[in-house]
């Protein structure tokens, strides 16, 4: 039994309705053993529902798309070639299941290309070689001038993997025991699960991002078109977009995934003209790789969070 004090998270809703439907999805994420935050706003009303907004919390592979977003400007800039060839060899880069970082040998891929491996399939090695040329310290200065005070970068993704073998060996199963162990106990025995010391958000940060993307009002237009088109090829549609499935609907999305963390932020537009920026960050309070009642409750989050923000 934790001793962990019981959270009571803060709502957000423009009137009762809404406030009704944030305490409708955190008590069904409760039932299921998920701790987070959720925020979902309708960016042309601005009429907004969640819960827990303000809570930092390590981002795993979300922390992709601000990283995106800084390396596109630079390429609107003029300051790099989307076209440079870079070669990722699997003996430096980092790990991970898909993309570059699940090759054997050494291959070369275009700057532009690193981009779309990174956000389709989350290629933890395509951001770790981007990172090679637009470092964690200059991403991060970029996000304090834009102004996203809620969105920290202070880390490459291979640290993710580093930190947790430091504290687990080899043994994921065991680092993934020793964060739902640390969740309920209130520590951090993997750096990266701190967040103190992990990269880091909040929903409502991640949200606001999403809304100054989607509505150009940071960084160039041409890197805020591209980052759009980019998170629409994005593969994985197991959470936020599960219960959004429709030809009248079009999900613009990056997942991120590590030990107990799920995560999505995103866009659905829809033919209606509705636009709803999410952003939904759990932690699971039980031990286990797989867990689609989890998924699928963000993708119930998402569907109700866009159907009471909808314009009728």
């Amino acid at each position: 039994m934790s001793g962990a004090a019981v959270h009571h998270p803060v709502y957000t809703g423009d009137h009762g309705a809404l406030l009704d439907v944030a305490e409708t999805i955190a008590s069904e994420w409760a039932a299921l053993g998920m701790r987070g935050s959720f925020l979902a706003r309708n960016l042309d009303t601005g009429e907004q529902l969640g819960f827990g907004a303000d809570e930092s919390t390590p981002l795993a592979s979300v922390v992709k798309v601000p990283l995106a977003l800084v390396v596109l400007d630079r390429i609107a800039a003029g300051e790099l070639d989307p076209a440079q060839p870079v070669t990722v060899d699997p003996a430096t880069s980092s790990v991970g299941p898909t993309g570059l970082a699940a090759f054997r040998y050494p291959a070369t891929v275009a700057v532009a290309d690193l981009l779309q491996l990174m956000l389709s399939v989350s290629d933890n090695a395509a951001a770790d070689a981007l990172l090679d040329l637009v470092p964690v310290a200059d991403i991060d200065a970029r996000l304090r001038a834009w102004g996203c005070d809620g969105i920290r970068m202070r880390h490459r993704m291979n640290h993710l993997y580093e930190c947790a073998a430091g504290a687990a060996g080899n043994d994921f199963s065991l680092a993934l025991e020793l964060a739902v162990r640390d969740e309920r106990a209130g520590r951090h025995t993997i750096e990266t699960l701190d967040p103190a010391r992990a990269n880091t958000g909040t929903a409502a940060a991640l949200v606001g991002l999403l809304h100054r993307v989607w509505c150009d009002e940071i960084a160039g237009p041409r890197a805020t078109a591209e980052l759009r088109r980019l998170m629409g090829l994005q593969v994985f549609t197991q959470r936020l977009a599960s219960e959004l499935r429709a030809d009248t609907l079009r999900w613009f999305g990056k997942t991120g995934t590590f030990l107990h963390l799920r995560h999505e932020i995103g866009v659905l537009e829809a033919d209606s003209g509705d636009r709803v920026a999410m952003a939904a960050l759990t932690r699971a309070d039980r031990i286990a790789g797989v867990a689609a009642d989890i998924d699928l409750a963000i993708g119930v989050a998402g569907r109700e969070a866009f159907q009471a923000l909808r314009c009728r």
